[in-house]
């Protein structure tokens, strides 16, 4: 009840018994109850705020100063606050700056008298979410709360999404990552199957691609370049001979010396490999180091006698990998020859058939490194069919 000596304003009497009337014939009804911080130095204005926001909808509380109020939003939680500026103490515009500070998810709602509004607005401009006019009408008390309750909930999801975006961003990213992993692990599936065909149809060189790949990935690492023309050059090393898929027998696995037109199409085998893996996506950069694999620096190769630059670096350094390998592996003509010599013939041909800057760099690499690769990949070569996976050949941190 309010003060002895302070009368209630008609419209607030009027507008509380029409409430109170209401209330007696409401359904209940099962929704989320919504909880209501109602201040107000008048206890009849509180009163008629606690009808208002009544059950089923709504449980209100109601404090008659700031001090109370505070000390309400301590003790239990709330969605709401609605408070009259004009109040001894704290004042409205007080309470709303600190429950904006300590509890900023909170819905706050500002009462003012008709003369007042000037100062509603500026409320709003302080973070209340919006003003009711005295005296105080149930419907427009119920659609403001109602949209600002609103307003909070979007705020508050807002703020959660952003709060777990990171965790989401990385769950994504992990999908993706496996994802991707079980298309590469396709890939290398492919690559394994090719390589398999190579090796048995030209057995005299077994394990002759993977050894290859991996000297001209040593190579490319020391030249420092890129993770994808790591990738690449390991591909086309890998598949280099892949063309000779396509040469009759007679001409490939002849013993003896190749006649002049047996040689030409000993030659073919580039433009057959290129042919065969330039419509593959994941090899299509790969079939350029395929085609160009025998051209010499000095424009003395073939299929097109590409000269320096002319040829991609990929070859380049491949073909030089390539020498090494023939130089220092058994063949039915002749026997392996050592690493120290097959470096100084390397050098002896820098300018003719070899890039001189990657020759250079080929002889940065330790000596011993290279029989290491090669005791490595016989290792690998020699294991049953199947169980030599080109993820095999590309370990050692070269190729994740």
């Amino acid at each position: 009840m309010p003060p002895a000596d302070r009368a209630l304003p008609a419209e607030t009497e009027s507008s509380l018994t029409q409430a109170e009337s209401k209330l007696a014939g409401l359904p209940s009804n099962p929704q989320h109850v919504a909880r209501v911080l109602a201040v107000d130095d008048e206890a009849a204005a509180c009163k008629l705020l606690s009808i208002i926001l009544g059950p089923p909808a709504f449980r209100c509380t109601t404090a008659g100063n700031g001090e109370e109020a505070l000390a309400a939003l301590q003790r239990e939680p709330f969605d709401a606050v609605i408070s009259d500026l004009q109040m001894p103490g704290i004042s409205g515009m007080e309470l709303l700056t600190q429950v904006r500070r300590r509890f900023p998810h909170v819905a706050f709602l500002v009462t003012t008298g008709v003369d007042d509004v000037d100062v509603g607005v500026q409320a709003m401009r302080w973070g209340a979410d919006d003003y009711l006019v005295k005296p105080l009408q149930e419907n427009v008390v119920i659609g403001s709360l109602e949209r600002a309750l609103h307003k909070q909930q979007l705020e508050i999801e807002v703020e959660n999404y952003r709060e777990h975006l990171e965790e989401m961003v990385a769950e994504r990213t992990a999908q993706l990552q496996a994802a991707l992993q079980k298309i590469e692990c396709g890939y290398e599936d492919t690559l394994q199957a090719l390589g398999a065909a190579i090796d048995l149809r030209d057995s005299e060189t077994a394990g002759h691609s993977q050894r290859v790949c991996r000297y001209a990935q040593e190579m490319a690492r020391a030249l420092g370049l890129s993770y994808g023309e790591l990738r690449t050059i390991a591909r086309g090393a890998y598949l280099h001979d892949i063309g000779k898929l396509g040469i009759p027998d007679g001409i490939l696995l002849k013993p003896g010396p190749l006649g002049p037109d047996e040689w030409k199409v000993m030659q073919e085998h580039v433009q057959i490999g290129f042919d065969l893996v330039k419509g593959i996506s994941f090899l299509a950069d790969a079939a350029e180091i395929i085609l160009t694999h025998h051209e010499r620096f000095d424009g003395s190769g073939y299929p097109g006698g590409l000269k320096g630059s002319e040829i991609p670096l990929g070859a380049r350094i491949f073909s030089i990998a390539d020498a090494l390998d023939a130089i220092t592996s058994d063949r039915p003509y002749r026997r392996a020859s050592s690493f120290a010599y097959a470096r100084e013939r390397i050098h002896s041909l820098s300018g003719q058939h070899f890039d001189p800057r990657v020759v250079d760099v080929f002889l940065t690499v330790p000596e011993a490194t290279w029989p290491a690769i090669a005791k490595n990949q016989r290792q690998v070569a020699s294991l049953p069919h199947g169980l030599a996976r080109h993820a095999d050949i590309l370990r050692l941190g070269v190729i994740p």
